[in-house]
């Protein structure tokens, strides 16, 4: 009962989070604190953010595993201009570390307790 709720759980977890940071990428870079005036094609860094974003909505585990890996480009991203950027541009970096954490977390939980599932499956 538990490890059903979990996995619930972590499923919201990371659907929210990478909706959350795809709409952070496209609003920080086109809106809120774009490094040129008027936007920049930065924004494009929220493309590859859409490929997983199927198979982490109807929960396919092999999504999750490569997506956990994919996620650690957008971290330390958002680790570098936390740390180069001022003001807004610094709030927006850090929130994009903090989905980027919370997203990996979540992935590394599903995946953990869909293992069982799977490896039963593979056995019988």
């Amino acid at each position: 009962m538990m490890q059903r709720s979990l996995l619930q759980l972590s499923r919201l977890g990371a659907s929210g989070s990478l909706l959350a940071l795809i709409l952070l990428c496209l609003g920080w870079e086109i809106f809120l604190s774009p490094l040129r005036a008027g936007g920049s094609l930065l924004f494009l860094k929220a493309l590859p953010l859409l490929s997983p974003l199927f198979g982490i909505l109807r929960g396919k585990r092999y999504t999750y595993q490569w997506a956990g890996m994919l996620i650690l480009l957008y971290f330390t991203e958002g680790v570098v201009r936390t740390w180069s950027e001022t003001g807004l541009g610094q709030v927006l970096a850090a929130t994009e570390v903090a989905l980027s954490v919370l997203f990996f977390a979540c992935t590394i939980t599903y995946a953990k307790y869909t293992a069982q599932r799977y490896q039963s499956a593979n056995v019988a």
